[in-house]
């Protein structure tokens, strides 16, 4: 059952609209404010806002709360509903993020016709994630030859069809989430789903709910059960993608299921056996974080049945070359000719010496980039590259100076959000906490396209 989030201070056209969309099997929950709208728990297929909310009632407040609700729910679709049908608004609102714009009052059956649409699209655009996900992982996704490549791969092979935890570790960027669709998919689960959660991407209030689920009455605006996580992936493997940014309330949670294998959902008299096997991935030092006091000890030992290290792209220099062409060969569409483009031996040593702070996320975008800015050339040449003449981070030296460790951790958070939000400047700007013009000052001045 698909979640809708109803967010109407017209409790006459919040009742008519409820009504409407429940009567159509979705499971709708309900704000009268801006504020109520924000808190709403759990994720939603789309939502059905009105443009003017309290506590100001202005098109410009409920702009920004849709640009809001667009970076922190990423996947929704956003449906706005407003009286105030001027164009400039409507445009405003597309612009924003929003997938449609009805004007106030608005006829039920369009309502129905544009609310089935939008849910239509998320099921399109799951379908096709999930076929990326299992193309990466069977066609070459996981690709090198380089010694600490391989005995991360081996060693998730071989534990690959057994119920063992897996803990893998590695900086952002070095492919952890495609590693887990890969030990999923050489499991005997395979058959059943991979369910992957960011756990640093939730309020710490609505992780809990997210991953156990709740019961009608639970809370305000608990107007129906609601499935958790865990029992999506029932017979399945449960993703605890950044599990060490889980809060510390959440871990007591998480250790009472993992060592019972039952579940209780928040508002709950009675508990719930599933069977899940759980892969988790961090960047972070989960020791470091344990003498900290935000990782519990035996939470750790749970989930490291085995760990698996995935190594920087730096580390595995002799893989660059081979997985850059793999990249070329996906990145071929977007070419005139459709032929993916080459590496001359220039670009590739220059490639080899580059830190690749991104990792493998960055080394993608590159020639991504790269394919579309050498037109009609069949090689790409060392003027594709984006930090080809730009300054080096100082970081990667070990002489570094504190200005030159600023400057490279800003440089890869940049490029990382970038990436992240498909490019979309506007919504990295939103992640990394700088104005859209402070955006674009840094990456003006590292060089980053």
């Amino acid at each position: 059952m698909h979640r809708l989030l109803l967010v109407e201070d017209d409790r006459a056209f919040r009742k008519v609209y409820g009504q409407l969309l429940r009567q159509a099997g979705y499971e709708v929950f309900e704000a009268d404010d801006r504020p109520s709208a924000r808190g709403a728990p759990g994720s939603f297929s789309a939502a059905i806002v009105d443009l003017m909310l309290p506590p100001d009632g202005t098109a410009e407040g409920g702009l920004a709360m849709l640009r809001e609700m667009v970076a922190a729910r990423p996947g929704i679709k956003i449906i706005v509903a407003s009286g105030a049908g001027d164009v400039a608004t409507m445009i405003a609102a597309v612009k924003g993020g929003a997938y449609d714009f009805l004007t106030k009052p608005i006829d039920p059956d369009v309502l129905s016709i544009v609310v089935a649409r939008a849910i239509r699209r998320v099921e399109l655009e799951k379908e096709i994630e999930s076929l990326h996900g299992r193309l990466d992982a069977r066609e070459g996704g996981m690709v090198g030859s380089s010694a600490p490549f391989r005995a991360a791969v081996d060693l998730a092979e071989r534990v690959a069809n057994s119920d063992l935890p897996v803990l893998i570790t590695g900086e952002n960027g070095t492919g952890k989430e495609l590693l887990a669709r890969a030990v999923h998919l050489a499991s005997r689960r395979h058959a059943a789903r991979f369910v992957p959660v960011n756990c640093g991407a939730l309020p710490d209030g609505l992780l809990e709910s997210t991953l156990f689920g709740y019961e009608k009455g639970a809370f305000t605006g608990a107007v129906r059960d609601h499935v958790g996580l865990f029992e999506e992936a029932d017979g399945g493997t449960l993703f605890l993608d950044e599990i060490g940014d889980m809060p510390v309330a959440t871990q007591a949670t998480l250790l009472r299921a993992l060592e019972s294998g039952e579940i209780r959902p928040v508002g709950a008299a009675h508990a719930k056996r599933v069977d899940v096997r759980i892969v988790s991935a961090t960047h972070k030092n989960l020791t470091e974080l344990n003498t900290a006091g935000l990782f519990r000890e035996d939470v750790y030992w749970r989930i490291k049945g085995a760990e698996v290290r995935l190594p920087a792209l730096r580390e595995r220099k002799e893989d660059i070359a081979v997985i850059a062409q793999h990249f070329l060969h996906r990145a071929a569409h977007l070419a005139r000719d459709g032929q993916p483009k080459q590496l001359d031996e220039a670009t590739i040593e220059a490639m080899v010496a580059h830190p690749w702070p991104g990792n493998i996320r960055e080394l993608r975008h590159e020639m991504q980039r790269a394919t579309v800015l050498c037109g009609e050339r069949r090689a790409i040449l060392l003027e594709d590259l984006s930090f080809f003449g730009a300054e080096e981070p100082a970081a990667a030296s070990t002489e570094a100076t504190l200005p030159g460790q600023v400057e490279a951790l800003e440089r890869r958070e940049i490029r990382a959000a970038l990436d992240r939000f498909g490019g979309n400047r506007s919504k990295s700007a939103l992640a990394l906490g700088l104005s859209r013009q402070g955006l674009l000052k840094k990456m003006d001045r590292y060089g980053i396209a």
